[in-house]
């Protein structure tokens, strides 16, 4: 009962659901500590499916690797969008995210990144280093061995429990819900596939001096900034789906390229979030930050859905006059200022 009432406020505290993130988060967010003997935990937590318990119990040393991919795509979206109309944040408590194909995409893959460094690190009983193949255009006296990521673990994982809400859901053929369901199973693929297309041959010099007369290589994952900028590049253009007379989920505009595993879609587009809505779980954009001067999606214009805005001073401490000691730091001091700063109506 007492840890049941922490995952209470855990929950709350951190405010995500994931019924809405389609991933159980949260019992990532526990406490290592709390983890140890997580079988009850597992079937205890509110939000899991009936697969994700099963997988909870079996692989419990992963949970915490689940949480920190969670959180590390909340950042990654927050950062994403942080000049948009949503910026990643909801009219409650109940779910940082919301139900864009964005952040299914960017909850799988960072899901696959934590859980491959994970096992590169030797965090996780079933899994170590990467064993991809040798690439062939690898040069032949370079060593290929060290102990890169094992995406290719991270990647099966990811699809196995992420996805195992929508598999384990059943809806009419034809229905808006089983499109909804079709749809998330694309976007989490399509996350999944961004980190595995990102991921790199990265090499170490060995020799006298630094001769660099040898070198080992390995696979490395991107730096996840990487991967969110990609997928935030899909987002912007991804393509409109609709069910067809089979039940399957075929581009709503013919004249344009068909999607593939590797692109975003989405079955209805979004709400403009000027407004608070309970219903879509928009904030608004009352009180945001506008900038006066640009014409884009932060400008005062777009950003305040033409409602106007109101100008006031701000005092601002940054850091100026900054010098460089030898060997080897900078050295700063703070100054303060005041700015305009423009706020939305």
């Amino acid at each position: 009962m007492i840890l049941c009432t922490m995952l209470e406020e855990i929950i709350n505290n951190y405010g995500f659901d994931i019924f809405k993130v389609s991933l159980a988060m949260n019992p990532l967010l526990i406490p290592e500590a709390y983890i140890i003997g997580a079988q009850p935990l597992c079937s205890q937590l509110v939000g899991l499916s009936q697969g994700q318990k099963k997988l909870c119990q079996l692989y419990q040393d992963h949970m915490q690797y689940i949480g920190e991919g969670a959180k590390t795509g909340i950042r990654e979206c927050q950062y994403q969008f942080r000049h948009r109309r949503w910026n990643c944040s909801t009219v409650d408590n109940s779910s940082v995210f919301g139900r864009t194909a964005f952040t299914y995409a960017i909850s799988a893959a960072g899901v696959v990144n934590a859980v491959s460094r994970a096992c590169r690190e030797g965090e996780l009983s079933s899994c170590g280093c990467s064993r991809a193949a040798r690439p062939k255009d690898l040069p032949r006296d370079w060593l290929w061995g060290g102990c890169g990521d094992n995406l290719n673990y991270g990647y099966r994982f990811s699809k196995e429990f992420v996805d195992a809400r929508e598999r384990e859901k059943s809806y009419p053929k034809g229905s808006y819900e089983s499109a909804r369901l079709q749809m998330n199973l694309h976007n989490n693929e399509a996350g999944r596939r961004t980190v595995s297309d990102l991921a790199h041959v990265s090499c170490k010099c060995h020799g006298v001096s630094g001769s660099c007369s040898l070198k080992t290589c390995w696979l490395q994952l991107a730096d996840f900034r990487k991967v969110g900028d990609a997928l935030k590049e899909k987002y912007d253009s991804a393509a409109a789906m609709k069910l067809n007379s089979r039940g399957k989920m075929v581009q709503m505009h013919s004249r344009y390229n068909a999607p593939t595993s590797h692109d975003l879609v989405y079955i209805e587009s979004s709400p403009d979030y000027c407004l608070k809505n309970q219903t879509t779980g928009s904030l608004g954009t009352v009180g945001r930050l506008c900038n006066k001067t640009s014409e884009g999606m932060d400008g005062c214009e777009l950003m305040c859905c033409g409602r106007g805005y109101d100008q006031y001073k701000a005092q601002i401490v940054e850091r100026c006059h900054c010098k460089f000691h030898w060997c080897c730091y900078v050295k700063c001091k703070r100054c303060t200022k005041i700015v305009d700063q423009f706020v939305c109506k």
